[in-house]
């Protein structure tokens, strides 16, 4: 996670074959990637590809927090064809009976190798599944427990947590609303798809 304080952060550049997607948690202000400057809003996603430089401007007053996820860059020639993308622009789409989400990043922005999205949970727990995909999970809002196998983890807002391929888990909201999280898949993935579903 970054957390820019009003101003622009100093350049940094992406390693040959490391890729980011981030995600705006909190706050305003711009990417800034090589001579090119993308506004950046809370709900947002955003690709940069090995090799680019990148910096935050923060023009205040608050702070601006941006949760980061590199992944291997299989496809070396790969370039953004949408350097941000907004939730609200996204259709949302099924993810069980009663779950959606919304795609951010995605071989649509030009990312052919890891799959950015947000999830939406309702008040309950959903069967157990697992991926065969790696899948980093950051919790926006809500409260709920992971189940991952036999253990039993607490989550909240700013809550971070890595299923490993395989790994049976399951994401119980125990709040009375919707509990939202950013999920990163590599390989790329489908959030509806399941290696293993105890429903079935």
């Amino acid at each position: 996670m970054y957390r820019y304080a009003p101003g622009r952060s100093a350049a940094r550049n992406l390693d040959h074959g490391t890729q980011e997607l981030l995600y705006v948690v909190s706050g305003r202000g711009e990417l800034i990637v090589g001579s090119e400057s993308h506004p950046l809003e809370p709900d947002m996603g955003a690709y940069v590809v090995s090799g680019e430089s990148l910096a935050v401007d923060n023009p205040g007053p608050d702070e601006l927090v941006i949760v980061a996820v590199s992944a291997p860059q299989e496809d070396r020639t790969s370039r953004p064809l949408r350097r941000t993308v907004r939730y609200a622009d996204q259709p949302p789409l099924p993810a069980g009976t009663d779950r959606e989400f919304r795609y951010l990043v995605d071989q649509d922005a030009g990312c052919l190798d890891v799959t950015q999205f947000v999830g939406v949970i309702p008040p309950g727990r959903a069967p157990t599944h697992s991926h065969s995909y790696d899948e980093i999970v950051y919790v926006i809002d809500g409260e709920g427990i992971l189940h991952l196998g036999d253990e039993e983890r607490v989550i909240g807002p700013g809550s971070a947590m890595h299923l490993p391929p395989l790994a049976e888990h399951c994401l119980e909201n125990t709040g009375k609303g919707s509990m939202r999280v950013l999920g990163v898949f590599h390989p790329s993935g489908d959030p509806a798809s399941r290696a293993y579903d105890a429903s079935r």
